[in-house]
């Protein structure tokens, strides 16, 4: 297991750190952010234990998520951070999540940054596949996948109970063999 570090021409993705609670806080208490996240809209002390909770974390424990952060090199601010998985049992596969602050989002930071963590998994760490789950009515995130060239594999409706009310998903996922072809 190693520490994270990707770096891409704007962005560097590493580890949360302290010093980013304020932007952290910033956007996961804003409602618009959290909509269709796997979390709610965080208090600062929320925050403060999810960050200390993901400072140390080494990428490649099988089963583990592990939240990182996403720097603007130019800023050096925390514009958002990103998750990643490797499959308990099949640590070839990964899933991936992503979160844009909203005073970063339609600025191409999330598309870098995906392209910036596929890069990593199919590249450098050999990854056979990787997935990401979507709400179906998340039409940013759908255009984002659609765009770098993840498939949609699958539509599951109203699988999950989700901030009070039944959800749909849809699965995308992309595949080494994938990557090479359409890699930009």
């Amino acid at each position: 297991m190693e520490k994270l570090t990707i770096k891409t021409n704007r962005i560097l993705i590493r580890n949360l750190q302290l010093n980013d609670l304020d932007n952290f806080h910033r956007y996961r208490s804003n409602p618009s952010v959290t909509q269709y996240q796997g979390f709610d809209v965080m208090d600062k002390k929320e925050c403060e234990t999810f960050i200390q909770s993901q400072t140390d974390k080494l990428f490649g424990k099988k089963g583990e998520w592990v939240q990182y952060g996403i720097e603007n090199k130019s800023t050096q601010q925390l514009i958002g951070d990103c998750a990643i998985k490797l499959q308990e049992e099949d640590p070839r596969i990964a899933e991936i999540g992503i979160t844009i602050s909203h005073l970063e989002q339609k600025k191409g930071f999330a598309k870098e940054a995906m392209l910036g963590i596929l890069y990593f998994l199919f590249e450098e760490k050999k990854i056979h596949r990787v997935k990401e789950i979507v709400d179906v009515e998340n039409i940013a995130s759908i255009k984002l996948m659609e765009s770098i060239g993840f498939r949609k594999e699958g539509h599951f409706i109203e699988n999950i109970f989700f901030k009070g009310k039944w959800g749909s998903e849809f699965q995308y996922a992309m595949l080494h063999s994938e990557w090479k072809k359409i890699k930009l």
